[in-house]
């Protein structure tokens, strides 16, 4: 038997929960207090509990929201920009979900299972890339050999080793 369907105050305290966790986490890093989270939500923590039993399992669903935005808005990209501007303009949010959601990341990776969804996460996130360089390939937009995992990891190591934003984008119009 599939799941019933949230209540509709139930997702909307849901919502709420993850988009306050996710400028908490953000702030303050992982480690935040979960009660402070819920006083943002402007819910109690007997509702945080009850969405979300662990701090694990909030973190999970963060994370899953950042990842599935951050794939959504390739596609979106991919269907309102040229295919060149589009890879572009995703590498910027790409570089931004490393630099702001690292720590959220290596909240996750403590056990096998935690490890396996993150695993997951960067294979979403390099379908993603994938399609955008398709399209930019055959636009003549990029190079014809270029890889994508070489693509992102080069995206990655600007994002760890810029030493401010102004850097970052310097760097990232590099690869243009």
């Amino acid at each position: 038997m599939p799941p019933r369907p949230r209540r509709a105050d139930a997702q909307r305290n849901r919502d709420r929960l993850l988009a306050a966790a996710a400028q908490v986490f953000a702030e303050r890093g992982t480690d935040a207090p979960l009660d402070d989270i819920a006083r943002r939500a402007g819910v109690g923590n007997a509702t945080l509990y009850r969405h979300f039993p662990t701090r694990t399992d909030l973190l999970v669903a963060v994370y899953a929201d950042e990842v599935a935005h951050l794939c959504a808005s390739g596609q979106a990209l991919l269907a309102a920009e040229p295919p060149g501007e589009a890879l572009h303009a995703w590498l910027r949010l790409f570089m931004d979900h490393i630099t702001g959601k690292r720590d959220l990341a290596q909240g996750l990776t403590g056990d096998e299972s935690g490890t396996e969804l993150v695993a997951r996460w960067h294979a979403s996130m390099l379908a993603t890339a994938s399609a955008l360089l398709d399209a930019a390939r055959r636009s003549g937009a990029v190079r014809a050999g270029l890889d994508v995992r070489d693509l992102l990891t080069l995206v990655k190591g600007i994002a760890l080793a810029a030493t401010d934003r102004d850097q970052a984008e310097r760097l990232l119009s590099l690869i243009r």
